[in-house]
């Protein structure tokens, strides 16, 4: 009987989404780009009239999907380039290593990753101090914004998968839980409608024009692709995996409903008409966890492979000619952040939305190969 179920699965895949070549040829495209641009990955970054290294939070992101590009396509220029980039940095965080900023603390989920690849104990050292710092201390408000959820919490998680120590796992969870429940006056997460609102300043009575609660698209792509980055790394007897499950599942489910009929999603998820129109952040990020979601068996793929090949069909065809993707929201915070958003609009970081590309692209890529999910 199993291997029926498996056997339809893997010809809905095989229907519904390209093969794995032709999703791959447009993140090399992108990403080869990218590349040739920043041929040096320590050089800052110049962005509205400010001087950035380029370890920021932008740029973390984009090794995240980096990453995610040569586990499913093992180039190794990939990884020679996030060598060269947390060897240039002294696997240092922005700010330093007393830092408790999520932001800051980013660049970790690649530092972890490069550390598995060597053990080299100055590729962490600096990362363990401030995460260690925030074990010992019994503050656990630090993530105000939703945004964190994705910057942190994973490095949460593969600390504790790497040392064995649950401790890790156990204040990643009071830190979430501070974040959905608490933050804002009543948490950030709005259980009634299955999306997070991004900080305390959208929480209603603040109101779209549409008089609907403003649910920002990448501000909930951040918190359901930290889902996956998670659990990624979650062992399965860890309490807390249900939670995170339900939480993908929920926000899936939610998002599924909002789909644009192109396959993108608007900036603002439950009203189309401020700022509508197709963006390619947000988008990626969802496509990414949907599309692990479905290969790690949490959601049905007769249901949710239609939603993901919608997607990717409208991500492949945002890239341009010269390689760069289009539709990308600048930085920023809700909706009207960065507007207006075109297929040619040249954003403040593009970085950033490489990454999320990579991200979801390089799942699709492994969906469409039928491969079973494992720890990065």
């Amino acid at each position: 009987m199993l291997s029926i179920v498996l056997s339809a699965a893997s010809a809905a895949v095989a229907r519904e989404l390209p093969q794995p070549s032709e999703i791959l040829a447009p993140l090399r495209r992108v990403n080869d780009r990218f590349m040739q641009v920043w041929s040096d990955p320590g050089r800052e970054i110049k962005a509205n009239g400010k001087i950035y290294p380029s370890n920021i939070w932008t740029r973390a992101v984009y090794y995240e999907g980096l990453m995610a590009l040569h586990r499913a396509d093992s180039d190794s220029r990939y990884l020679d380039y996030a060598l060269r980039w947390g060897e240039f940095h002294q696997w240092g965080l922005r700010r330093g290593a007393t830092t408790r900023n999520a932001d800051n603390q980013c660049c970790g989920q690649t530092y972890l990753e490069l550390y598995r690849y060597d053990p080299k104990p100055e590729r962490i050292h600096d990362l363990k101090t401030s995460i260690d710092a925030m074990l010992a201390s019994e503050k656990i408000d630090d993530w105000t914004w939703i945004d964190a959820i994705q910057m942190a919490m994973p490095v949460f998680a593969r600390f504790g998968m790497m040392t064995g120590d649950r401790r890790y796992y156990d204040r990643m969870h009071e830190m979430y839980l501070d974040c959905r429940d608490r933050q804002g006056g009543k948490g950030l997460f709005n259980p009634a409608d299955g999306l997070w609102w991004r900080d305390r300043d959208f929480v209603p009575p603040y109101a779209e024009p549409n008089g609907e609660d403003c649910y920002w698209s990448r501000g909930n792509g951040w918190v359901i692709a930290a889902m996956v980055r998670v659990l990624e790394a979650l062992p399965a007897d860890v309490t807390y995996r249900a939670e995170y499950v339900q939480m993908l599942r929920t926000m899936a489910k939610a998002l599924k409903a909002v789909q644009r009929d192109d396959g993108f999603w608007n900036v603002s998820l439950h009203d189309p008409t401020h700022f509508g129109g197709p963006e390619s952040t947000g988008t990626a990020l969802f496509t990414y966890a949907i599309a692990w979601g479905v290969r790690a068996g949490h959601l049905p793929a007769d249901e949710y492979l239609p939603v993901v090949a919608k997607a990717w069909t409208a991500l492949s065809g945002a890239v341009l000619e010269d390689g760069r993707l289009g539709y990308i929201q600048s930085t920023g915070k809700e909706p009207k952040d960065g507007q207006p958003v075109r297929r040619d609009t040249v954003p403040d970081f593009e970085d950033f939305a490489v990454g999320c590309f990579l991200l979801a692209g390089s799942e699709v890529a492994q969906l469409a190969e039928g491969n079973a999910t494992k720890a990065p």
